[in-house]
């Protein structure tokens, strides 16, 4: 059993570094193990590319010139249920039991109904030993995005801001004013790096002009999710750079502008957090992170959507000013990040 949770921690290890490039596939590891050594291993690299199971085995064919052999009394873990249906590419429990691969370890099962079961049944009804149970819940979480939006319909939602000592969110003017330090931005840039989109209101595509991208870390920049319901925004403001796809939701207009697409709602007086996490999901948008402004967090708060919230506290006082977003939910960690503190909290 101690070796199963080894090769599925390593399942898990490789998943992740395909983080940012594979929605709205979930992120999957596989390990293939012959005599307590591991012989190959693969990720899901990218949307649309070969999946971890074939980047296994095919690791092992272009090692081993008795690769064949050696995968007939392997076993291969895998983080995700193997598929069993024609998406982007063929199925992985077809290509497992071609090669005849006696046992596998599955992390969990796969939710996409397609899937649900039936790559495990094929697997049992050609004669493979299916082993699952081991390391669930930590499979489970490593894919809560996809999990999420098969389950619910919409993505998952990632609420994100930074408030003062005396939990200040902004100026009462409103203007531009950082809390925190340059760690907690690195680290930032980092989570942008990690999911689909980034939402923010009118008011902080006003105010701050920001861009919204990735510059702190390396990685693909997120698509850019803004609310302005009057069109009042100014296109010279960098949201308007044409640099990555952009959704403006509005009640005016649906038409496209190069790289903006502007979206209306039918009403945008009750709903709109719903409508607009309806339109996301319709568009294979898996995750999104929510960053402004404080109104804007308080709508997701009270329509109940989201998932987590990442609350940075700062050392500064306001003694002023708008106050922070209110939310009640689990606390699951809280460290320190350079001089700033963080909260994790996931919604109950």
């Amino acid at each position: 059993m101690p070796a199963h949770h080894k090769y599925l921690q390593r399942c898990k290890d490789l998943a992740k570094l395909g983080a940012g490039y594979v929605s709205p596939n979930p992120m999957v590891g596989a390990v293939i193990v012959c005599d307590d050594v591991i012989i190959g291993e693969g990720y899901h690299k990218k949307y649309g590319q070969a999946h971890a199971e074939v980047n296994a085995i095919k690791s092992v064919i272009n090692q081993y010139a008795n690769a064949e052999e050696l995968l007939r009394r392997s076993t291969i873990y895998v983080s995700l249920e193997p598929c069993a249906h024609y998406g982007k590419t063929p199925p992985c429990a077809d290509l497992i039991i071609k090669y005849q691969i006696p046992t596998v370890v599955v992390g969990c099962r796969d939710p996409f109904e397609q899937v649900n079961g039936k790559g495990i049944e094929k697997l049992q009804a050609a004669g493979v030993e299916v082993i699952t149970g081991i390391m669930e819940k930590e499979c489970l979480e490593l894919n809560k995005r996809f999990f999420t939006r098969v389950q619910k319909q919409r993505p998952y939602i990632i609420l994100k801001w930074a408030q003062t000592q005396d939990v200040f969110f902004a100026p009462a003017d409103e203007s531009q004013f950082w809390i925190t330090g340059p760690e907690a931005r690195k680290l930032v840039h980092k989570w942008r790096s990690e999911e689909d989109a980034i939402l923010v209101g009118k008011n902080t595509a006003k105010i701050d002009n920001p861009q919204l991208n990735v510059r702190d870390w390396e990685g693909r920049s997120p698509k850019r999710v803004i609310i302005d319901r009057r069109l009042e925004l100014n296109k010279d403001l960098n949201v308007f750079d044409q640099s990555v796809e952009t959704l403006v939701f509005n009640e005016i207009k649906t038409d496209i502008e190069g790289k903006t697409k502007y979206i209306a709602l039918e009403d945008f007086d009750n709903f709109v957090p719903q409508y607009i996490m309806f339109q996301l999901y319709i568009q294979d948008i898996q995750s999104v992170i929510i960053e402004g402004g404080a109104a804007t967090l308080q709508a997701f708060i009270d329509a109940g959507l989201w998932d987590e919230a990442r609350i940075f506290t700062g050392n500064k006082i306001l003694i002023t000013g708008i106050k922070s977003p209110e939310i009640k939910g689990v606390k699951l960690e809280e460290y320190a990040v350079g001089d700033d503190r963080l909260q994790i909290i996931y919604h109950s």
